[in-house]
């Protein structure tokens, strides 16, 4: 493929591939910036124009199906139980970064197209752009292994429906609005009232079925010994009960469009107000088993605060602790990964995390894929360009922080957040040259990190303009950022 008769065409050399007669390459236009897809011989299918013995593609949905059909790498596909992280990208233009990350470690296998429908709603893109955006990053640094597509925090049928149009493969249920956190706190005898009301003929089950399998039984996975009393069993089933039924409706819908094997689950129940203990743990993972569901990932609440964009918030030891009982359980009834959600920038807990959930000799499949857990991010990207236009150009970053934290106190309504916009530096009290370290300011991480939405509302065009410019600053802030979110699971 002789690419340097192309005049006013920067190529990204990575992209160039020849597949069953075609060249295929990206590029950007040195006078507009817009990046096109280059085809030399079979163009069928493609929209685009000929220009210098080449057809030249703006990057459409249309187009970025064909050249999925074309060039079957660029398509996300199940990745089983090997190590994994999610690379949440809420501007559509970090995959070129993550796959930078990814690189350096082959034992991770990577989730590129990964977006919530909360996240969707506030950004304004669909599935379908999401899972374009990552293919056309992929296409730009010439990916060629195995990768993912999450659909997450799934709620309803018609949010799973969306994602199956756009050809995800990973699936995220979150049947949080189905656990009763009250349980946790409530009488017995209340408790036995919620037991009673479970949906039953959903759940396959009775009352009765239920003492049988569980009350005054021990139960022993690896070294943990497990026990359900009347009142732990029924704070359990009145807890979790409505989330199991839940999680089994929306995987029979997805059995029912894709196949069992079309598609993997997650199971998240992390948005919930208590930590989910050992016991409720094990009581759903068996009660989904029971009821023929397959999963390859659990999130669980863990003990201690997950918050958006900072640290882990606790004591590690408890950590520790708890995580050694939910990796146990994982191992004997899967095995399943564990799957750490909000866990951008938890860089206290990965170490723990990476030991405890070795899959040792579970399965030759979990010894050969290390850790058996997956990593999500999503926000930690969007801080990430806002440190490269605090670096490239200081006053756009200072409206954008100004406006932030006029938004705060209205836009951390729906996250659980402890960042004081007191504690964030003026923006006009800083020099330029200080401005990139707000972004190691747990209150200023915070406070940027919720008002997304609102900042991409008034400020996305020119925030998008000012990465597309320089976006290897971009990448590069992203490579050395998830480098160190990763190798932790390699060590």
């Amino acid at each position: 493929m002789d690419l340097e008769q192309l005049t006013g065409l920067t190529i990204y050399p990575r992209s160039a591939v020849e597949e069953n007669g075609t060249a295929y390459f990206l590029a950007r236009s040195d006078e507009s910036n817009d990046k096109l897809l280059g085809i030399q011989g079979d163009a069928v299918g493609f929209e685009g124009e000929r220009q210098d013995g080449v057809i030249l593609c703006p990057l459409t949905p249309v187009n970025a199906a064909a050249l999925r059909a074309r060039l079957p790498w660029l398509r996300p596909v199940p990745l089983g139980l090997q190590t994994s992280a999610g690379f949440g990208d809420r501007l559509g233009l970090a995959t070129p970064g993550h796959v930078r990350a990814a690189r350096h470690f082959s034992g991770i296998a990577p989730i590129f197209a990964q977006q919530s429908v909360r996240e969707n709603a506030r950004t304004g893109r669909t599935p379908q752009q999401v899972l374009d955006d990552a293919t056309w990053g992929l296409f730009q640094e010439g990916w060629r292994d195995p990768w993912g597509a999450d659909a997450d925090h799934l709620k309803t049928p018609d949010d799973v429906d969306t994602f199956v149009a756009a050809g995800y493969t990973f699936y995220t249920i979150d049947p949080g609005d189905h656990v009763d956190n009250d349980a946790h706190t409530a009488s017995l005898e209340a408790l036995e009232e919620k037991v009673h009301a479970l949906p039953w003929d959903e759940l396959e089950d009775s009352p009765e079925g239920l003492h049988e399998r569980y009350l005054d039984r021990h139960f022993k996975v690896e070294d943990l010994s497990l026990g359900f009393d009347r009142t732990a069993l029924a704070r359990a089933a009145a807890k979790y009960g409505r989330a199991v039924a839940h999680t089994v409706r929306l995987y029979h819908h997805l059995v029912n469009q894709m196949g069992e094997d079309g598609f993997e689950l997650e199971v998240s129940v992390d948005e919930t107000e208590i930590p989910t203990s050992p016991e409720e743990h094990f009581y759903v993972a068996s009660e989904l088993e029971r009821l023929g569901v397959r999963w390859v990932s659990l999130a669980p609440r863990y003990v201690g605060r997950f918050e958006k964009g900072v640290d882990y918030i606790g004591d590690l030891d408890a950590f520790k602790r708890e995580l050694a009982k939910h990796a146990a359980i994982a191992r004997a009834f899967g095995p399943y990964k564990l799957s750490i959600h909000s866990g951008s920038d938890k860089f206290s807990i990965y170490p723990i995390v990476a030991e405890l959930t070795k899959g040792g000799s579970v399965v030759s499949e979990a010894a050969l894929a290390g850790p058996l857990v997956h990593v999500k991010t999503a926000g930690t990207s969007y801080l990430e360009a806002l440190r490269a236009v605090a670096q490239v150009a200081p006053a756009s970053f200072r409206e954008m922080l100004t406006f932030a934290l006029e938004r705060y106190e209205t836009d951390r309504a729906t996250y659980h957040v402890s960042a004081q916009q007191a504690n964030v530096p003026a923006p006009d009290a800083l020099s330029d040259a200080d401005l990139p370290g707000l972004l190691e300011q747990f209150d200023a991480r915070q406070v940027l990190h919720v008002t997304f939405g609102s900042v991409l509302d008034r400020f996305g065009e020119r925030l998008l303009a000012t990465l597309q410019e320089h976006e290897e600053v971009y990448y590069t802030l992203l490579e050395v950022h998830f480098q160190r979110h990763l190798s932790p699971f390699t060590e």
